[in-house]
């Protein structure tokens, strides 16, 4: 079992909290991911605009007027 500390006190975390720290582990790593798929787009758009190549739709979407 994980232990967690609470108020100075170590303790064995239950099931349901070992499930749910597993599942906002894994969120956390997807919402990562997905900010890095866009903060990746951004960047080739802008070297594409850049140097005067076409933008795919998903690095046209990227772009804010």
């Amino acid at each position: 079992m994980t232990k967690k500390i609470v108020n100075n006190v170590e303790m064995d975390m239950t099931a349901e909290e070992e499930t749910q720290k597993t599942a906002d582990a894994e969120k956390f790593e997807q919402e990562k991911t997905q900010r890095q798929t866009q903060a990746d787009l951004k960047t080739s758009a802008k070297a594409k605009l850049v140097a005067g190549e076409a933008l795919t739709e998903d690095e046209a979407n990227t772009i804010v007027l």
